[in-house]
């Protein structure tokens, strides 16, 4: 992967450079599915966790959980979530736009002062596309997603996922820019493009 393939993966629709990682302890919980499927998520949280060197926890002091998965059939089932329209602000505006979109997924992010992410909701729309997939590599994909502030835009071309040997793993190249995001000599948060640079640094270090 090149630096200019690092930037990219960081740089909004917008042009901006936006990194993030987490910084506190991962404490997900999963709401609307069958327990083989929670067993799968919860496996992949941790696979996640471990790939980046980063932590999970029983619970987060402030907000008791801070990863949250929402599968549901249709947008409108969010409006009559308990609670969810104060943790996410302007919710039936959002609903609706995610409607009019067709979207069948949606990431929000809740960021701590130093700009680390404090919080991540994902919400899924079990539509055809996202039924037709293995529950494994569903959940895989869908970590990968949360465990940075990616860009808006970094895998509408190629899914951060491969198939070898019969088997979903994530690509080689996004598991090492991920270890490489959470070096710990590494910023929890940047908005300077030159991040990527040393990004790069720290992959190429990885692999001698």
């Amino acid at each position: 992967m090149t630096p200019e393939e690092i930037e990219a993966h960081f740089t909004r629709t917008d042009g901006q450079y936006l990194f993030a990682r987490w910084q506190r302890p991962i404490v997900p919980v999963v709401f609307g599915v069958d327990d083989q499927t929670l067993e799968i998520l919860k496996g992949a949280v941790e696979a996640g966790v471990a790939l980046a060197g980063h932590q999970m926890a029983e619970t987060d002091p402030e907000l008791g959980v801070n990863l949250m998965f929402f599968f549901f059939r249709e947008w409108d089932e969010l409006i009559a979530v308990p609670d969810l329209g104060r943790m996410i602000p302007d919710l039936e505006p959002l609903v609706g736009r995610l409607k009019s979109a067709d979207a069948n997924q949606y990431r929000a992010f809740r960021f701590e002062e130093n700009g680390a992410i404090r919080a991540c909701f994902v919400f899924l729309r079990m539509d055809q596309a996202l039924s037709k997939m293995p529950a494994e590599s569903l959940a895989l994909g869908q970590v990968v997603q949360s465990l940075l502030l990616w860009s808006d835009q970094a895998f509408a071309t190629q899914s951060p996922l491969a198939v070898a040997e019969g088997h979903t793993i994530l690509r080689p190249d996004i598991a090492g820019l991920i270890r490489a995001a959470y070096d710990p000599v590494m910023p929890v948060q940047s908005g300077d493009p030159t991040h990527a640079l040393r990004l790069y640094a720290r992959m190429q270090a990885g692999q001698t």
